[in-house]
């Protein structure tokens, strides 16, 4: 029989330029949390905050939907970040001791974050941790023109600004010591500069504090030590009262002092007032404090530690002080920094704060100080995604009004009496993004069994309600609560604020599965101990008893026993909901094992849900079940066991491994028989292959999966159709469930007429069942009408919301599993079409989705599309119901699993993943649809650089995933290729922090690095020699 091929035709330009304005990959903001936060910047003029994180990432914030990302070249951590107050410019100092301006610029219409240049104090910086020139404080003078650096050898060193240039004003250890008394001097060294602070009302005179204790107060003018405080405590912070006539002091004996500055007294022994807040016994450092003075009354005293080391030394705090008033702020996370917004107006007599932003390992807190009681403000964005951990999320498009106010309202009634009404202090900017025309809601379920509702329309993902599931069932949460209540009745006065905890009082409270229809208020919410309550949403409050139902999945089938954990018990008697989702009933799915599918069908008044065991149907309306059938495999012994448990089947791992090296030994045989007198014929034969594989693309061998494997009962997917079944003439309600094994079920449901449903039951019957071939898990399954659109959901056409499918043409079913996907028309339930993805592509489908795309070019005209993503963290979009493939884009590291888990899809377009357990991902694949930033900040900037060729853009993802390369490099390129040489792949990673040694033994001998291995004083007298260079230009890093 001979065969013949036949070309590809190439491509049409018509439908090129359609694909273009149909897909255009973005990735466009990250929503959430910054993952490991590690500095804290404020600009009061422009009111913008700037966070940095370990990974080298610098976000600036401003008013909701002003946001800016910048990330450095290099992975380090940003350890401070001052800004250039009214420029929209800031520097940051990375772990590396390098120092790196950025500045707001213009694009077009909006504002964007770009590093202008980079400079690195001489010496080789880094190699000691205790190196003469690594920088441990910087300060910027209010005119914007100077940055003062003190360093670990405890010099002081004059940058001018924006050039980062080196001026020839460095103060030195030495020339301090001069004007230190003998008695206090007695060969004790100054240690480093610990704090640096500009005075209030004379710019030129410096604060200048060293760890040892000794504070000087520094004319840079005149070159002279005005004031010295001879402090015998270690200091930790500086802080200058507004008046300028005192200064505030904090040590790690965990006290702060008040000392008087008077022009008669150049030496000062001994401060006004000494306190330790809570001593006597031994207490913690305090790390920061400020000093606030207030109008209407007496100072306010702000700072962070200073716990009793033996009772509290665990506990993450910051003090509020203000006469009789006293707030110890309990923190679930470790306190990084904080600020206050409060009046910096020379002409201003008081600071008059009016608000406290504290930034948390975990979390932002913001704290209202005009409000009595100081209660906290709610973040309209930088909310934790992560208070617990998540689990499942689920994405709604088109919010209509009604539900999107009652859940709204609902929200707002939760916020407590400790929540202030005050508005964002964080207003800088402006959001220039046009107003959006269809709400859209995130649900992210969560492992503490609640559900939290996300406003996902914009740039800023606000938090608009919380559910929880867990005052449904009896947990020993109630009475921990009760025993930490009246612990934290005693001194000190804890307040515990945030909403980040970590920790779950019962993993079997965690949410699986979330279905919600938005038309009807009806809400489906599945657990890990195989619970499915159906809730409805409610705009009052109600006391009243849950309904319960039980479904036996496993339909008393012998030789199965359940060694998971148990079920959770629900409460007993009547239970308080407070408006917004209630639940209607508890279904309780036996053996309880984690809830793997589950869909929602409100016009019909059914739920349907599935787990490792089987799959089952209920009738919420009538409170009954409808079906209930079991998946599972005679030896699915890992089934039983559920997530929990730690039996594990030694047995069957062991037949597996057996089972593996039997395959490779067959397979390895058949290579060698390659080797034969007619391998010259294969050969040819091969490269005729080659020749052609533009013409037929390579299809990868797929073994066929055993039926035997564990967990092939898993249901995976779950949908209801109104479609043809039992026949090609009459359509009705139908049931299809796919499974880890390449199974479907389709059954054919009788459902009554709507004023019937209380009278007659649902019935269900089975039509079909599809066994794939290569039984493959079954990951979606969607009916298509005749025109190959995906069928409207529940209520959109009786709403006229929707145009109504196409009864008239023959009805198909897309089959995706984890290898390919495949159309089959309906009823013979005939194989239409298909693709071999894993054939083609060497990768296996994670997740699917049924998506619109509309042109860019036409709002009339838009395509259905079938968007996938792989294993190895690509996506790809195929034409429905064709399967032909239309685009691929590269998205996740095919090494984040977590974030490939956790993808999911939204009806126009985009998409979310988990880059961080605090922060979304968002992405587009739309060339309409994009959900980015746009904004603009109005800066005056005095002092503009002289060199703009040296400006870099930088990428705005913040990830370490993704780097802008610089497009020219000057005489540092070949020092760059050196270290690129030199770095460790770990650097790629965007959480890698840790210091890299590299094992050079036998390569460099002591006689290369003696050059490099200098002493304090020698690096002192490199700094002054220095100072008479004036040939170096700006910005270049010096090693």
């Amino acid at each position: 029989m001979m065969k013949f091929r036949f070309r590809r035709q190439g491509n049409d330009p018509q439908r090129e330029k359609i694909k273009q304005d149909l897909f255009a990959f973005n990735k466009t903001v990250e929503h959430g949390f910054p993952s490991q936060p590690s500095a804290l910047a404020y600009d009061p003029k422009l009111q913008v905050m700037a966070i940095g994180t370990k990974s080298g990432a610098i976000k600036v914030y401003g008013a909701p939907g002003v946001e800016f990302t910048g990330l450095h070249k290099d992975p380090a951590t940003v350890t401070q970040i001052h800004f250039l107050q009214g420029q929209g410019r800031m520097v940051s100092l990375l772990d590396d001791n390098t120092l790196h301006l950025w500045e707001i610029g213009q694009k077009e219409r909006c504002s964007d974050l770009r590093e202008v240049r980079s400079f690195g104090l001489p010496g080789r910086s880094g190699i000691e941790s205790t190196s003469a020139t690594r920088v441990t404080v910087l300060l910027v003078k209010s005119s914007g023109d100077l940055l003062t650096l003190g360093t670990e050898g405890g010099g002081v060193h004059f940058l001018e600004l924006p050039s980062l240039r080196l001026l020839d004003k460095s103060l030195f250890h030495d020339e301090i010591m001069q004007s230190v008394p003998d008695d206090y001097r007695c060969g004790r060294s100054l240690g480093p500069v610990e704090a640096l602070q500009e005075h209030p009302l004379h710019p030129h005179k410096t604060l200048i504090g060293y760890s040892k204790g000794l504070v000087v107060l520094w004319d840079r003018n005149s070159r002279h030590a005005d004031n010295l405080f001879l402090g015998k405590q270690q200091l930790e912070s500086l802080v200058w009262v507004r008046s300028g006539n005192s200064f505030v002091s904090s040590h790690s004996d965990g006290g702060y002092m008040v000392w008087s500055v008077s022009s008669t007294t150049p030496c000062t022994h001994e401060p006004v007032t000494s306190t330790i807040p809570y001593g006597p016994f031994p207490c913690k450092a305090v790390n920061k404090i400020l000093w606030r003075t207030i109008q209407s009354g007496a100072a306010q005293v702000l700072f962070s530690g200073g716990m009793p080391r033996a009772s509290y030394g665990d506990r993450h705090c910051l003090t509020i002080l203000q006469d009789s008033a006293h707030v110890t702020l309990d923190f679930t996370s470790r306190v990084i920094d904080f600020f206050t917004v409060h009046h910096v107006e020379r002409d201003q007599e008081f600071d008059d704060p009016s608000a406290l932003v504290v930034l948390l390992e975990e979390e932002l807190v913001v704290i209202d100080l005009q409000t009595a009681g100081w209660p906290t403000v709610p973040a309209p964005y930088l909310a934790p995604l992560h208070s617990s951990a998540i689990t499942c999320s689920y994405h709604i498009s088109n919010v209509p009004s009604k539900l999107w106010e009652r859940v709204v309202s609902a929200g707002l009634q939760q916020q407590c009496s400790a929540q202030a009404c005050t508005n964002w202090p964080i207003c800088g900017g402006k959001n220039l993004a046009p107003e959006v025309k269809q709400r859209e809601l995130l649900l992210t379920g969560h492992e503490d069994g609640t559900v939290r509702f996300w406003d996902a329309s914009g740039v800023a993902l606000q938090p608009l309600y919380r559910l929880s599931t867990a005052s449904i069932f009896q947990t020993d949460c109630e009475h921990n609560d009760s025993l930490t209540q009246t612990a934290e009745e005693e001194w000190p006065p804890f307040r515990k604020v945030g909403c980040f905890d970590p920790y779950s009082d019962d993993p079997r409270l965690g949410v699986q599965k979330i279905c919600l229809c938005k038309y009807s208020g009806k809400m489906v919410v599945a657990g890990t101990a195989g619970q499915v309550i159906v809730m409805y949403l409610c705009d009052e409050k109600s006391d009243h008893m849950i309904d319960l139902a039980t479904v036996d999945l496993l339909q008393d089938r012998e030789g199965f026993t359940w060694k998971g954990h148990d079920r959770l018990p629900p409460k007993s008697g009547s239970v308080l909901f407070p408006p917004g989702f209630q639940p209607i009933v508890l279904v309780q799915c036996m053996p309880p094992a984690a809830v793997t599918a589950v869909t929602l069908h409100a016009e019909w008044n059914l739920v349907a849900f599935g787990t490792s065991h089987g799959f089952g149907l209920f009738d919420y309306h009538r409170r009954s079940p409808v079906l209930a059938r079991c998946t599972l495999h005679p030896n699915d012994s890992l089934a039983m066991e559920g997530p929990l448990s730690r039996v594990k089947s030694l047995k069957k791992s062991l037949r597996q491994s057996f089972r593996r090296i039997r395959k490779s030994r067959v397979s390895g045989k058949k290579r060698a028989v390659l080797s034969s007198p007619s391998s010259k014929v294969q050969e040819a034969n091969a490269q005729l292959a080659e020749q052609d594989a533009e013409v037929t693309p390579v299809q990868r061998r797929i073994e066929p999966r055993s039926a035997d494997d564990s967990l092939s009962g898993v249901v995976r997917c779950l949908c209801f159709a109104d479609t043809f079944l039992r026949d090609g003439t009459h359509h009705g309600p139908t049931m299809w469930a796919g499974t880890n094994s390449g199974c479907v079920y389709a059954y054919a449901l009788d459902v009554p007429q709507q004023e019937k449903f209380s009278e007659q039951s649902v019935e269900a019957l089975l039509g079909k069942e599809i066994q794939l071939m290569h039984r493959a898990p079954v990951v979606s399954i969607a009916v298509l009408d005749g025109r190959g659109s995906p069928l409207p959901e529940p209520y959109e056409v009786s709403r006229d919301l929707a145009k109504a499918p196409d009864m008239q043409g023959s009805h198909s079913v897309l089959i995706a599993s984890e290898e390919q996907f495949k159309v089959f028309m309906l009823p013979k339930v005939s194989a239409k079409t298909k693709f071999k993805l894993t054939a083609h592509e060497g990768c296996r489908v994670r997740k699917v989705a049924l998506v619109s795309f509309c042109s860019a070019a036409s709002e009339d005209y838009s395509e259905n599309g079938l968007v996938c993503l792989t294993n190895l963290g690509d996506l790809h979009v195929f034409s429905v119901p064709a399967l032909r493939p239309q685009v691929r884009y590269d998205c996740i590291r095919k090494e984040d699993i977590s974030g490939i888990a956790s993808c999911v899809f939204t009806k126009t377009g985009q998409g979310f993943y988990l880059i961080s357990p605090s922060e979304y991902e968002r992405f587009s694949l739309s060339a309409r649809v994009i959900t980015e930033p746009q904004c603009r900040v109005e800066v005056e900037r005095p002092y503009e650089p002289a060199e703009v060729g040296s400006c870099t853009s930088v990428s705005p993802q913040a990830n370490g995933t993704h780097k802008s390369q610089s497009p020219g490099q000057s005489r540092n390129e070949v020092f760059e290729e050196m270290q690129s040489a030199l770095s460790s792949p770990a650097l790629d990673s965007p959480n890698s922090s840790a210091d890299i040694t590299l094992d050079t033994t036998g390569e460099i001998t002591v006689e290369d690095v003696k050059d490099f291995l200098v002493s304090v004083d020698e690096a002192e007298n490199n700094l002054r020699n220095m100072s008479d260079e004036d040939s170096r230009p700006p910005g270049i890093l010096i090693n």
